[in-house]
């Protein structure tokens, strides 16, 4: 929640405001969590997940849902409206100064998709059926949608899918997803995914000149560096 709450401050500061910027509640948030996050500002809604989501879900979508997170993700990123420029991101992104770059690559006259490259193959092999298919691996943390994506190529792949979907599956389906759809890459020394520096203590990439930086996993403690940006 801290994180949620820094990330939509990070963006409102950088990006500007959006018409609308909906936080998508599995579930976990209390009712004083939920008004914490309305008072950052008036533009900022909550939504429980099931409100969300489209009636017409794969049943393979729906059932990776009720084993795994990350089927939920998958199933809330298939449901998000896409009525022009629409934005998906994780809560472990803060946005940066760059970020302003964000309001040109959203114009509508631009069709393409945009992602964020992802800096390792992080990907469920089970539905990649040949090795080019993992070239220029995305991840699936921020996503500037243009149009509705057609899933069906990817959701095929699950639908098959030996086992029990798990958690790089939903990064697959998106990563199948976006090149299908002729998607492009954001500029990897702008939008930051990149875990060079866990094993130092300075954050290497904050700046004034990036856009955004994703801080997975290995690199989440440095998320809390850079207040300053915020």
């Amino acid at each position: 929640m801290p994180e949620q709450v820094v990330s939509i401050r990070s963006f409102i500061r950088h990006v500007g405001i959006p018409d609308t910027f909906t936080v998508i509640s599995d579930g976990s948030y209390t009712d004083d969590s939920c008004r914490l996050l309305r008072r950052i500002h008036p533009c900022v809604e909550v939504v429980p997940l099931k409100e969300l989501l489209r009636s017409d879900l794969p049943q393979c979508v729906s059932e990776y849902a009720q084993l795994h997170a990350m089927g939920r993700k998958l199933s809330a990123l298939m449901s998000i409206p896409v009525n022009g420029p629409t934005i998906y991101t994780d809560s472990d992104i803060l946005f940066f100064p760059g970020g302003i770059d964000l309001v040109e690559l959203a114009t509508p006259d631009d069709k393409y998709t945009r992602y964020l490259p992802d800096c390792s193959n992080s990907l469920d092999e089970r539905i990649i059926y040949d090795d080019s298919e993992k070239l220029n691996p995305i991840n699936a943390g921020f996503i500037l949608f243009k149009h509705e994506l057609d899933w069906s190529f990817a959701i095929e792949r699950l639908a098959n899918i030996k086992g029990v979907p798990g958690y790089f599956t939903e990064q697959t389906v998106v990563h199948l997803t976006i090149h299908q759809n002729q998607g492009k890459p954001l500029c990897p020394q702008r939008y930051i995914l990149n875990v060079e520096d866990q094993f130092i203590y300075p954050d290497k990439f904050a700046s004034k000149e990036i856009a955004l930086r994703h801080y997975v996993r290995d690199v989440r403690h440095k998320f809390w560096f850079n207040l300053a940006f915020t």
